[in-house]
């Protein structure tokens, strides 16, 4: 082979990576760091009043406490309620067990407004836990959070438990040691980097959670998510709503960035690390009799109040179809199945997007090294360090100018594809990492062209895990609320953004609009993870989604 031609096979691939990357780094470029460099100008900008004295005049400093400490609260909730359904899902194994891996998943894909509603209605007077009196309290967002994330803490320290060798606990109890003392020598050391990732990850969700705030804690209570909200829609005062924002992207920043060195910390088990879970015996086996219904009932409760409330739309609590018949039937100009078909359409539009980017973005990060790699994931990352009503607001303020592109129907599509771009990425990149490099070879040396290398080599071993990055994809932006409810307009209302609305509005049978609204989503939702969970049945120890 001749130096010219050699240069050439070398340089080629790496034009070939970087012409992947392209569309991704543009798509990032355009649709993340232009409405970002809005806010920041917007809230560095002088309208008379100093930065300081803006935050401190619109309650900044107790809009932070309250945000940084309720999320630390929710996240020590959610880790002690975590940890025993991530040992009943990746350490034992017993008849079902697919089942309650599906309903532990659920909560977390479920669209945040809807856990919000349902937990509204759980504590709200006449509801089922209403006797307890903590309607519009911190305890209920402490609680909906918890029930929110509880999968996460499940899935990711599962799948690090899932490899972890019994015989070190077993041989502790050999010599003496009573099952606490065992599990907290032997076991628990095995598992902290997992745990520690994933309360990272799951205070950075509590911190910038907003539908579920919104909602359940009504006005009393407020985070900067929710600041930021009300002082757009409410006193439409910009200059406040981009300080607040300012200082919530400085706090998810950090936060992103705790959970990426924590992240790495914890090491993906492969195959055959993977310890096979065993049936359980003895004390184990009251464990699980007494764990499976306790946490299947837990997980559905809400779920089954909520579908309760959606049938009783009067105070007399006579069961009716009246709140599912008021469905078709216009509620402020807006239909809700209109919304749900609307809903569906942006849905199936932002997860092609995302998918088509992410798997772009996917194959030139799997294929390259060292300091490519690490720039591109880190710039699709970008996404998570940003919330999505900060994202909705930096729109808001970078579109005032362009009053025709504010208004096209396609905006919402790839604000919500950029919101699920992160998690494509994530799902695709360990597959496509898994593929031998010879086989690709060996393709290209018979003659193939790159997209023949990647149909006939690649898509058939990554088959499975494109379905589920295009489902949880689907599921993200079939919920998405928080950006929605800056940019959606009368005529392209989604069917989360209008329960939002309807929850806010007094009165028993609009409540149970809401609900009812709420389960045709919760239906949807079920019914994709259903799918994706029968894809990865048989994928026991993972730790990401």
């Amino acid at each position: 082979m001749t130096p010219l031609s050699l240069r050439g096979a070398v340089t080629s691939p790496s034009r070939g990576r970087l012409a992947l990357l392209a569309a991704p780094l543009l798509f990032v470029a355009v649709f993340f760091l232009w409405p970002v460099a809005a806010i920041v100008a917007r809230g560095l900008s002088s309208d008379g009043v100093g930065l300081w004295e803006g935050f401190t005049g619109a309650g900044g400093p107790g809009l932070v406490w309250f945000t940084l400490w309720q999320a630390a609260a929710s996240t020590l909730l959610t880790v002690a309620l975590g940890l025993p359904l991530a040992w009943l899902t990746a350490r034992v194994r017993f008849r079902g067990q697919w089942l309650l891996r599906v309903v532990a998943t659920v909560p977390f894909v479920l669209p945040t407004v809807v856990v919000g509603v349902a937990f509204r209605t759980l504590f709200a007077p006449g509801g089922g836990l209403g006797f307890l009196g903590l309607s519009e309290t911190v305890w209920a967002v402490l609680l909906a959070h918890a029930y929110f994330n509880v999968s996460v803490v499940a899935r990711i320290v599962g799948g690090v438990w899932s490899a972890v060798d019994p015989r070190a606990e077993q041989a502790a109890r050999t010599l003496g040691a009573g099952p606490v003392r065992a599990f907290l020598t032997a076991t628990a050391p095995a598992l902290l980097p997992a745990v520690a990732s994933a309360a990272s990850v799951v205070f950075l969700f509590c911190a910038t959670s907003f539908g579920i705030v919104l909602v359940v804690g009504g006005s009393r209570l407020r985070t900067l998510e929710t600041a930021v909200y009300q002082e757009v829609v409410g006193a439409f005062d910009l200059r406040t709503a981009a300080l607040l924002a300012l200082v919530q992207i400085v706090i998810v920043v950090l936060a992103v960035a705790l959970s990426g060195a924590l992240r790495v910390r914890v090491s993906r088990p492969s195959a055959a690390a993977r310890v096979d879970p065993r049936r359980p015996v003895g004390r184990a086996r009251l464990a699980v009799l007494a764990g499976v219904p306790v946490s299947v009932v837990l997980l559905l409760f809400p779920l089954g109040a909520l579908l309760l409330r959606s049938l009783r739309p009067d105070p007399s609590g006579a069961l009716s179809l009246d709140a599912y018949r008021r469905l078709t039937s216009d509620f402020g100009g807006v239909v809700p199945a209109k919304a749900l078909l609307m809903s569906l359409v942006t849905a199936a539009q932002a997860g092609a997007i995302a998918l088509l980017v992410g798997g772009l973005a996917a194959v030139a990060i799997s294929r390259s090294r060292g300091l490519l790699s690490r720039f591109a994931d880190a710039v699709v990352m970008l996404p998570l360090g940003v919330s999505a009503v900060t994202l909705g607001f930096g729109y808001l303020l970078a579109l005032q100018s362009l009053p025709a592109v504010r208004e096209s129907p396609a905006v919402l599509p790839f604000v919500q594809a950029l919101v699920a771009l992160p998690l494509v990425v994530r799902v695709l990149v360990p597959a496509l990492g898994a593929v031998d490099p010879r086989q690709r070879q060996a393709a290209a040396v018979l003659g193939a062209s790159p997209l023949r290398v990647f149909t006939s080599v690649d898509l058939p071993v990554i088959s499975r895990s494109v379905a589920v990055a295009a489902g949880f994809a689907y599921v993200v932006t079939l919920g998405e609320f928080g950006a929605a409810s800056f940019l959606v307009r009368p005529e392209q209302m989604t069917l989360p953004v209008l329960i939002g609305r309807i929850s806010g509005r007094p009165g028993w049978s609009d409540a149970a609009l809401a609900a009812s609204c709420s389960v045709l989503l919760i239906a949807a939702t079920v019914a994709v993870i259903g799918a994706v969970e029968a894809l990865r049945r048989d994928d026991i120890g993972r730790a990401e989604f």
